[in-house]
């Protein structure tokens, strides 16, 4: 876990747009397991913990589903604490007949869903550091069948819910340039390239992470951004690590003629596919 704490940047909170908050809760109550930490009329922030946030749903006055091909979320992904955490959550999605994707990333193994919005959920644990494998400064990662019965050999109780140690592991994009995305997020916020597939996708990470932000055009290359009221991400933020790494951050952004907003606890920018970051303290 320590790939998510200071000095390394990395994801602490998704912010999506639903079209129904109500159904949306029963989802990620009911089935990921989230708690809720603050609710109104039209927003619910979720806990793992309860005193994190993790996630945001709000619903749009007037919110549009998604039509076609857009940049934006790819998925956000949950990192579980244990292999048994996990082994619990896939028993649990089992038993509740939920569609599910799987895979064995050499470096993690994780599952896949999707809420009743089409939003993309990765729920993963990781694999010890020390079985990664490095060469030349990029990890190995590859999309095998993941062993589902040797994870649920690891259970021991019962599922109750997401474990208190549970962080936002990633955020995966969707976007419609590559080589723009690269040079925001590396150039302008200081991320490094540990993995690339290709022309289509590429891993970011500080701190030798497997990765802290995916990036691919696998279903929008030169595709528009997400409308303001469309389901799917308004927002997810990165941790800074103080205020020399911030004035550098936004003097880099501003190089490049990116955005930068202050908002409290930091600033605000946007990436050339639309999709807002923030970065705080």
């Amino acid at each position: 876990m320590h790939f998510h704490e200071k000095p390394n940047m990395y994801v602490t909170h998704v912010e999506l747009k639903v079209s129904d908050l109500q159904r949306s809760l029963d989802y990620y109550q009911k089935i990921i397991g989230f708690q809720i930490l603050q609710q109104t009329a039209q927003q619910a922030i979720l806990t793992a913990d309860g005193k994190t946030a993790l996630l945001t749903l709000v619903q749009p006055e007037t919110v549009e589903d998604k039509i076609g091909s857009t940049t934006g979320l790819y998925h956000f992904a949950l990192l579980l604490p244990t292999r048994r955490d996990l082994a619990h959550i896939l028993l649990h999605f089992h038993q509740n007949n939920v569609p599910l994707g799987a895979a064995d990333h050499a470096v993690s193994e994780a599952l896949y869903l999707q809420d009743p919005d089409g939003n993309g959920i990765e729920v993963y644990t990781d694999r010890a550091e020390d079985e990664w494998t490095w060469q030349d400064n990029q990890v190995y990662m590859v999309t095998e069948p993941l062993n589902a019965p040797a994870i649920v050999q690891e259970a021991e109780g019962h599922w109750t819910g997401l474990p208190a140690g549970t962080v936002m592991g990633h955020i995966h994009l969707s976007v419609s340039n590559l080589a723009e995305a690269e040079e925001f997020y590396t150039t302008g916020l200081g991320f490094d390239v540990v993995s690339r597939f290709g022309t289509q996708a590429l891993f970011i990470s500080t701190g030798r992470y497997h990765h802290h932000i995916g990036l691919n055009t696998w279903q929008s290359k030169n595709a528009p951004h997400l409308k303001p009221n469309q389901v799917g991400l308004k927002t997810f933020s990165l941790r800074l690590d103080n205020e020399q790494q911030a004035a550098t951050i936004q003097s880099n952004l501003q190089a490049l003629g990116a955005p930068v907003i202050k908002i409290e606890g930091g600033f605000q920018t946007e990436d050339p596919s639309g999709n807002v970051v923030l970065l705080k303290f």
